[in-house]
């Protein structure tokens, strides 16, 4: 299990060490998972599907996904802190709330709409 955690955080530091080399506006977690997700269609294509994800990885990310709520707990915290400052910023922290949804619906459903016409 180990072998496979220390893989996660390699892929993770190399998203964070390329992000800050070529000054992406992308978290570096997301580029090294995207790069751990390429890696494993290349294995996928090269080994085969059945393959694709060694069972440990899978072992592995299925344990963290088990406790995935406990990263949250840091974030609740946060936001019980600065309760007052929540509370000062209230509009538009829910415009940009409503703005973004409705933004994510509509891109969604012109995707949607887009991907169906094709044959």
């Amino acid at each position: 299990m180990l072998p496979m955690l220390a893989l996660l955080l390699v892929f993770q530091l190399a998203g964070e060490a390329l992000c800050h080399a070529l000054a992406l506006p992308v978290p570096g977690p997301v580029v090294g998972m995207v790069a751990l997700l390429l890696v494993l269609i290349a294995r996928g294509l090269w080994v085969g599907t059945d393959a694709a994800v060694p069972a440990e990885l899978e072992r592995v990310t299925s344990a963290l996904l088990g406790h995935l709520s406990l990263l949250f707990v840091p974030a609740g915290v946060g936001v019980t802190t600065h309760l007052a400052l929540l509370a000062s910023e209230a509009v538009p922290i829910a415009v940009a709330l409503v703005g973004s949804t409705l933004a994510a619906i509509a891109v969604a459903g012109v995707l949607m709409v887009r991907l169906e016409r094709r044959p």
